[in-house]
């Protein structure tokens, strides 16, 4: 069974209460952890937002998106009442000065709480709420804000939202929120490379071919098409999510888990990224639009449809990206990176594909040689999957097939075990940074994408389209198949 440790006592306000975010993950998250009893009673969850809500009005909301987003089996009654019981409302302008007094004299009731901003708004009010809550006595030492990402939409909103928020408080107190970081297969990574010296010894460019990282989305864009559309593939996913992965898998070992020893080797990696400049993005990157098609045997429209615009769109919903890390560990090893809306399944997935013997003392009719793969699975089922090639029993001849270690997490350990945004939940409470990211990390991965971004702004051709329910443009196997390799669909 997996260790429950308690966190102490806190305050958790969350800006755009009434928001999708919070009604679908952050309740649910937080509703996990009080039934496992990881939080006291003393604990508060306080909505913010300018809806026009009471106490009781919040908690109606908050019923109804627990008994839609958490499994019925979870759903006690008892525990469900007491939750309720823990939420209070205020309403708030963000960009105003009604509420915050009303908000703040909540607070303090209980000034020795650990305070918990988690801002479910949009980026540009980042750095207003901070300003407001150190204006009206908001802040103190054991407060922590958390950022949703994108932080900025390029390099320099970045950096003053970063700005912003940093006039008000520590590095220390600032939480950049990626999700992904917080998956438990994710965090194998570090467990895998640094606490397994057989592969640790493996991890480098003699042994290893070249790594795939998918990140698939079987649904369109949906109701974030304005979002959506001002943001595309890159900005979404890559800038963040995916860059994130890639640290991890490339970074060097830290000479501890102090939160920043490990954020120090992953900002080594994203400067190591060999710059694309913008007269080459057409040339190491692949961009897509989803028309019309089917997913799961269901048709679905398509991109400009789902935006409700007949207008053309130069927004990417499907993005691949060849990829190098200029160090001694990876030099000469392509890293293959894609990620886009309506295609055949949901699934993330790390693929690291080891060389090919360099002789073969195997006869011809044993059947080709595959090479060995590690794959990593992020989604929907946590695991990893060891391929290598054995022989095929039986006594009429030597024949060779690959077959795989293959490990399930729920499987293995039979058992719930918390999503990620309960384990960063409760990291924000006791203070631990580890798995957010820095200041530097932010933009420093802002600094590595904006070429890429000026180099489709100066050739402002439109995305390949791709049938929803493809694997993307014919582009993007175009890029990987010239290198002599495929991408790889482990599900199909």
């Amino acid at each position: 069974m997996a260790r429950i440790l308690p966190v102490s006592s806190f305050d958790c306000v969350v800006f755009g209460a009434t928001g999708d975010l919070t009604m679908r993950k952050l309740l649910p998250a937080l509703y996990h952890r009080w039934r496992d009893r990881q939080f006291p009673a003393s604990s508060r969850i306080i909505g913010a937002a300018r809806s026009s809500l009471d106490d009781d009005g919040f908690r109606a909301h908050a019923e109804a998106a627990l008994r839609r987003f958490v499994p019925a089996e979870s759903l006690e009654p008892a525990i469900l009442a007491e939750f309720l019981g823990l939420m209070h409302y205020r309403r708030v302008e963000a960009l105003g000065e009604e509420g915050w007094d009303g908000l703040v004299s909540l607070l303090a009731e209980r000034p020795e709480q650990v305070r918990q901003f988690y801002l479910a708004t949009s980026p540009e009010l980042y750095g207003p709420i901070c300003q407001r809550l150190a204006q009206h006595g908001g802040l103190h030492q054991k407060s922590r804000v958390v950022l949703e990402k994108p932080i900025g939409h390029d390099l320099a909103s970045a950096r003053e939202i970063n700005r912003a928020v940093g006039k008000v408080l520590p590095e220390a107190q600032i939480f950049r929120i990626d999700h992904y970081l917080g998956k438990e297969t994710v965090q194998n990574l570090l467990a895998l490379r640094f606490a397994n010296p057989i592969f640790e010894r493996l991890w480098h460019a003699d042994m290893i071919d070249h790594v795939q990282i998918t990140v698939a989305e079987e649904v369109g864009i949906g109701g974030r098409g304005g979002y959506y559309d001002k943001a595309g593939a890159l900005r979404d996913m890559v800038q963040n999510h995916m860059l994130q992965l890639l640290c991890l898998l490339a970074m060097e070992s830290p000479i501890s888990l102090d939160p920043d020893a490990v954020r120090d080797e992953k900002v080594k990696v994203l400067r190591a990224l060999r710059p694309i400049p913008a007269h080459e993005a057409h040339l190491s990157t692949v961009r897509g639009q989803y028309i019309a098609g089917a997913v799961g045997g269901q048709p679905v429209p398509g991109y400009r449809s789902d935006l409700g615009s007949d207008a053309p769109s130069l927004t990417e919903s499907f993005v691949a990206l060849k990829l190098h890390v200029n160090s001694w560990r990876w030099a000469g090893v392509p890293f293959y990176l894609r990620t886009g809306k309506r295609l055949p399944r949901k699934v993330s997935e790390i693929i690291i594909e080891f060389r090919t013997p360099p002789f073969s003392i195997f006869p011809r009719e044993a059947v080709g040689m595959q090479p060995n793969r590690l794959m990593i699975r992020l989604q929907p089922e946590e695991g990893m999957r060891l391929e290598m090639m054995t022989k095929e029993p039986g006594p009429g001849g030597l024949h060779l097939r690959p077959t795989a270690l293959d490990i399930s997490f729920e499987k293995t350990f039979g058992q719930r075990y918390p999503d990620a945004y309960e384990r960063l939940l409760m990291d924000v409470v006791r203070g631990n940074t580890t798995l957010f990211m820095r200041r530097d990390e932010v933009e420093t991965a802002w600094n590595w994408i904006e070429p890429i971004l000026q180099g489709w702004a100066d050739r402002p051709e439109a995305p390949r389209p791709y049938a929803a329910g493809s694997w993307g443009p014919t582009a993007a196997i175009a890029m990987i198949e010239r290198d002599g390799r495929t991408w790889y669909e482990s599900l199909e």
